[in-house]
């Protein structure tokens, strides 16, 4: 087992350890389903789509989510074909479903941190919420021990890069014609 997938495992078995209780599985397990799909980070967008005022990071948010996507979900994780933690260590019981694409990077908390950055770009008092939700999010995937630890930071840094391109290329280009 390589460096970083032995501290991955640590961080793992410690966040286990600590946080494990009937609360935490229920709670983390809600949090988790709210990133599936992004569907919340999409209808969030679609809302701010149907108003005037923030239309337009309604569509940034969309088309970031879209870039992650194609990015990490169809390029990245056939590529780099990391196996998950729950796949190596079959002995920890999942609370849901085996997911069967590979680990790295994780998607839910891509598609999170390209909506909160973008979100905070726009309007920082969005952060109050978006940035909280993201970062559950992130630990319910940990939680859940179906991404690790670098799978999560990585994509938390992506998302923060693809967040903050979408929203300067929208400046840019597409504010410019206005």
């Amino acid at each position: 087992m390589d460096f970083i997938t032995e501290i991955d495992f640590k961080i793992l078995d410690f966040i286990r350890e600590t946080l494990s209780c009937s609360f935490s599985d229920i709670f983390f397990k809600f949090i988790t389903f709210l990133g599936d799909a992004g569907i919340l980070w999409i209808l969030g967008a679609f809302i701010l789509i149907a108003t005037k005022k923030y239309r337009v990071c309604g569509i940034v948010m969309l088309c970031g989510m879209l870039f992650g996507l194609i990015t990490g979900n169809f390029i990245l994780k056939p590529l780099i074909a990391r196996p998950r933690p729950c796949w190596i260590n079959t002995a920890v019981t999942l609370l849901i479903e085996n997911p069967d694409d590979y680990s790295f990077p994780s998607g839910h908390t891509l598609s999170s941190f390209i909506s909160c950055t973008v979100l905070g770009l726009y309007e920082r008092k969005f952060l109050f919420v978006a940035l909280p939700l993201a970062s559950l999010i992130a630990l319910s995937r940990l939680y859940l021990y179906v991404h690790f630890p670098s799978d999560v930071i990585f994509a938390v840094l992506y998302g923060v890069l693809i967040g903050f391109f979408a929203y300067k290329i929208t400046e840019k280009y597409i504010r410019k014609a206005d």
